[in-house]
């Protein structure tokens, strides 16, 4: 993290909090002394999140004019970090007025400046709708007449960032690909970290005020560079084979089988790909001289030993949602590398009672439902040369982390909220297991159990699918066990 001078703290609105780099730059932010509030359209979206007690909500829409004179009243900064391509076809038009409608608000409130981050690309060349709609939208920004300071960026390097997930998931998933000449498009890609220093210097940084700011990586690459710097630095061996006569809606359904990307926005992204996206003016360096772009290898480099360490804490705080009116809720999605299924349910007990109950698994106790299933797979990690389940616990009722748990590691303890584990199984990737527990203001008690894996290749992917349905099983009468026992507790 840069070390800022001269910090002079502020009021400042951040839209898109429960997003990628809104979720990011939103602790940065309170970690930097600045007052923040955060616009969403479901409150609930924020409660898992470290910093949800420490800044101040704002329910509503930036379609809403209402609801942003509420949220922008008396901020100094308002960072736009909206998207609508989730939306369809019609992303563009969505975020036209959007931006419309937000910065004719800001000015209303008197806002004295939005930070936008858009794309970078050539606006005189023939952008594709995507690149040019990030373009467009800090234009209208731009119409009300509130100073805006638009940085432009390329493929963010980062666990969890669309685009480079993209890139990720066809190397890991694919040794020989057919691909279409976009892959020699240039790029300059950068790490997320650095754009969240510039983000964040920004905001006392005058001079970049009523700016337009392009900014990337240390090294210019191409998709290819991408992809094969993946590769190598994962010790993957991958073949790419460049064929002309892959088109981009070809090459977005190709991408939308092989990735977790939406089929929704895979064209987009796969259309834009044919651009090249470099830097073309020096002002970033000027205004951020304190600021040392990472060159890619490093940034790739960094993501990998997040990933190798366990610190996936973006991907374990991923937004918790409302439960559904049976207070149970169940999702299964991929994020930041990893295969994540999380389910929620409302407990009748205090939350104090439920992390307890959670907290004393294993063991002597068992975990709870379905223990011959438990044991089962304890003796055939035995017998694959494996802990199994005889390391039992180092304390019935206490954990501390470092603690061996069966053939678990106690990785995270947070009193009375959460306990996440580390499996130590043999398997074909990397696996966790987090329970969590919270209270809303209403007094109602929320229990989230969450399991993860991060597939090696092709055997991983196969691993976790092959035992989708067992496993659905098991983690379902799981949570639902822990909710009974915590009720009887009480």
């Amino acid at each position: 993290m840069v070390e800022l001078q001269s910090i002079e703290p502020q009021k400042v609105l951040v839209t898109g909090a429960t997003g990628y780099i809104g979720g990011r730059l939103t602790p940065r932010l309170v970690h930097e002394g600045h007052h923040v509030r955060v616009l969403v359209r479901d409150k609930s979206r924020v409660l898992g999140r470290s910093w949800a007690d420490q800044v101040d909500v704002s329910v509503g829409d930036a379609l809403d004019p209402d609801a942003l004179c509420h949220a922008l009243s008396g901020v100094d900064t308002a960072y736009y970090l909206i998207h609508s391509m989730t939306s369809g076809s019609a992303f563009r038009d969505m975020d036209i007025h959007a931006a419309h409608t937000f910065s004719q608000a800001a000015k209303d409130a008197g806002v004295k400046r939005i930070i936008y981050l858009g794309g970078l690309g050539d606006p005189q060349s023939n952008l594709s709708n995507h690149l040019r709609s990030r373009q467009e939208t800090g234009d209208a920004l731009r119409e009300s007449g509130v100073p805006v300071t638009e940085f432009r960026a390329a493929v963010i390097v980062g666990a969890g960032s669309m685009s480079f997930e993209m890139i990720r998931y066809l190397v890991e998933r694919l040794p020989i690909m057919v691909c279409p000449k976009w892959i020699y498009s240039r790029i300059q890609p950068i790490a997320v970290d650095d754009l969240l220093d510039y983000l964040v210097s920004a905001l006392n940084t005058p001079a970049s005020r009523d700016r337009i700011i392009e900014i990337g990586g240390s090294d210019v690459t191409t998709y290819k560079g991408m992809m094969l710097g993946y590769a190598n630095a994962r010790g993957l061996r991958r073949l790419l084979l460049p064929v002309p006569v892959l088109t981009p809606r070809l090459s977005s359904y190709w991408v939308h089988w092989t990735t977790p990307v939406p089929a929704s926005i895979t064209g987009a992204l796969v259309d834009g790909l044919r651009n090249h996206v470099v830097v073309t003016d020096d002002s970033a360096k000027r205004l951020f001289p304190h600021i040392q772009p990472q060159d890619y290898a490093s940034a790739i480099a960094k993501v990998i030993e997040d990933l190798d360490a366990g610190r996936i804490e973006t991907a374990w705080s991923d937004a918790a949602r409302a439960p559904t009116q049976s207070g149970e809720l169940t999702r299964l999605e991929s994020s930041q590398g990893m295969i994540i299924e999380r389910r929620q349910r409302t407990v009748a007990a205090p939350a104090h009672s439920v992390f307890r109950t959670f907290s004393g698994i294993g063991a002597r106790r068992g975990w709870y439902f379905a223990n011959w299933a438990w044991r089962l797979r304890g003796m055939l990690d035995r017998l694959l040369g494996g802990a199994g389940l005889r390391r039992g616990r180092r304390h019935p009722d206490e954990l501390r982390v470092g603690d061996a748990l069966d053939f678990w590691r106690v990785e995270a303890v947070t009193d009375d909220r959460l306990v996440r584990f580390r499996s130590e199984m043999k398997l074909p990737g990397r696996a966790w297991l987090q329970f969590e527990v919270w209270e809303d203001p209403d007094g109602s008690t929320h229990l989230a159990q969450t399991a993860a894996f991060i597939p090696k290749g092709l055997p991983g992917l196969t691993y976790w699918y092959a035992l989708y349905l067992f496993h659905a099983w098991i983690f379902g009468g799981m949570i639902k066990a822990i909710a009974r026992r915590a009720e009887r507790r009480q």
